[in-house]
């Protein structure tokens, strides 16, 4: 009970510093408030100041706040850096900036900083493990949190060599003397936004660390600087920019985290077995980090303890198994395992479908059976419905099912493709149809598969010669469906010539 009273009275004593350097009217207004509760307290000139709560915000006066006022705690903070930030010294309070074209100051954002104890417990196995991890979540998560806590931690209980690259002074606070929230842990300030990477290097070449703790990696040249300190034997813990690692995947400045991503040509054989199409996704290199950790709330995270495989099953259409732990008020931390979601098989091409003896076999999960044959009478298509999932080569259910154990089963324990739609309506069952045989309505499935054949053919060229690949003229409505097949590839087209003769160019993928 002592701890806990002389925590709650330090993190007040911190909470007052903040609330000293306002004009004295607004602290007055502060002080008749719940001050351990406080968020931020913002102040735009023009506009009534306002202190921010949980659950409510609150003006601290009726009056707009004026330039003077600006200028009274912009006096009492540290400097302002590229970053328009500055704090307080020896807190973990962050003042922000709103500045006009003229580069003056017209707005503030003073928001409290506070250093939370016993956080880590819910990932203490997973810094114990020497292991890199990457930390993804909403702003406002408590991601910076969590690695102030970390590099206590590894510093303090596992004596480890921990370094702190502190960007914006967020993790170890203002001034030249860190906050004691990282313990023992040191502390190389950054003295530009861009030289991040830079520091980042400068920490392993002079320093020794057996940990390096970074915030915010979000530039190319941070993703190159982490990959190298990971390379090197040295436990690397950061955060980065996106809410989930399929996220991540798909940003193309940050997936080297997690071992980039790279298109290949499957021959005839393996595309088969794995019942793709021959071009697909798959990760480039091993990930800088082997554990992520998605952060749902300060006291829930999801955590992949194998990054690469997560990554493999992402790109193959699958969400990945996850741990999910969430930490009770007892503190207590409860672990549980994540149901893997359906596969995300691509659906199959006009020309695989066509390649199957018979019409295509299509199993409706839960949907009308009458109507979906309804439907395919009525687009002329060379398929029909089938009784069980087993026979069928497509599986279509409402999207509202995506969750159902039953489907989950069927899909894992077959060969067929899952399709999902929002209603169980025919216009949704026709626009589905459509796209998965490249119908365009007014023309003969012929024209449109020998369009589909050329367009994949076009691509694999492309991909594999490195060329410019030009197609044959097409009518508006197929180039248009050429485009998304293209794209879908991460390739580019572009249009050439004049009508009748009008055609797209598939260009070589750059870098070639």
């Amino acid at each position: 009970m002592k701890n806990s009273r002389k925590k709650v009275s330090e993190e007040t004593n911190d909470t007052l510093l903040l609330v000293a350097i306002l004009p004295a009217e607004l602290q007055g207004t502060l002080h008749r408030l719940p001050l351990d509760e406080l968020l931020e307290v913002v102040m735009d000139l023009g506009r009534p100041p306002e202190a921010r709560f949980p659950e409510r915000v609150v003006r601290l006066a009726e009056r707009p706040v004026t330039h003077e006022e600006l200028a009274h705690v912009t006096a009492l903070t540290g400097e302002f850096g590229d970053d328009n930030r500055a704090g307080i010294e020896r807190t973990l309070h962050r003042i922000s900036a709103i500045r006009n074209r003229k580069g003056q100051i017209v707005g503030l954002t003073l928001r409290v900083g506070r250093a939370v104890f016993g956080g880590i417990e819910i990932l203490r196995d997973l810094v114990e493990s020497g292991q890199s991890i990457l930390i993804l979540g909403r702003p406002g998560v408590g991601k910076t949190t969590k690695l102030r806590e970390m590099a206590r931690v590894l510093a303090d209980d596992f004596h480890k060599r921990v370094i702190v690259i502190d960007t914006s002074n967020e993790i170890a606070g203002d001034g030249d003397i860190p906050h004691p929230g990282i313990g023992g842990a040191r502390r190389m300030q950054v003295p530009r936004v861009d030289r991040q990477h830079a520091v980042m290097i400068e920490a392993v070449e002079n320093h020794m660390p057996e940990v390096i703790i970074v915030d915010e990696i979000g530039t190319e040249a941070e993703a190159a600087a982490a990959r190298t300190i990971a390379e090197r034997g040295v436990q690397l813990i950061g955060t980065a920019h996106g809410t989930t690692l399929e996220n991540l995947i798909k940003n193309p400045t940050l997936s080297d985290l997690v071992g980039g991503v790279q298109v290949v040509t499957l021959s005839d054989e393996e595309a088969r077995r794995r019942r793709t199409t021959k071009t697909v996704s798959e990760r480039r290199a091993p990930p800088t980090f082997e554990i992520v950790v998605e952060m749902v709330d300060r006291d829930e995270v999801i955590v992949h303890r194998d990054t690469a495989a997560a990554v493999d099953a992402i790109l193959r259409g699958f969400s990945p198994r996850g741990e999910r732990r969430e930490q009770g008020a007892d503190g207590q931390v409860h672990v549980r395992e994540e149901e893997p979601l359906l596969a995300a098989t691509p659906p199959p091409s006009a020309t695989e479908l066509a390649e199957r003896r018979g019409p295509a076999r299509i199993y409706p999960y839960a949907l009308s059976r009458d109507l979906l044959e309804r439907v395919i009478r009525s687009l002329r298509l060379d398929a029909r419905t089938v009784g069980g999932p087993e026979q069928a080569d497509v599986i279509i259910a409402l999207r509202s099912r995506s969750d159902d154990l039953r489907l989950k089963r069927i899909v894992e324990g077959g060969g067929a493709s899952l399709h999902l739609i929002k209603r169980n309506t025919a216009n949704e069952m026709r626009r589905l149809l459509e796209r998965i045989f490249h119908l365009v309505e007014g023309m003969e499935e012929d024209e449109v598969a020998q369009m589909v054949r050329e367009t994949e053919a076009g691509i694999r060229q492309a991909l594999d010669e490195g060329v410019d690949v030009p197609l044959a003229p097409r009518r508006p409505a197929l180039r248009k469906m050429q485009h998304r097949l293209i794209a879908g590839h991460g390739l580019v087209a572009e249009s050439s010539g004049r009508e009748p003769e009008r055609h797209l160019v598939i260009r070589a993928p750059e870098g070639e």
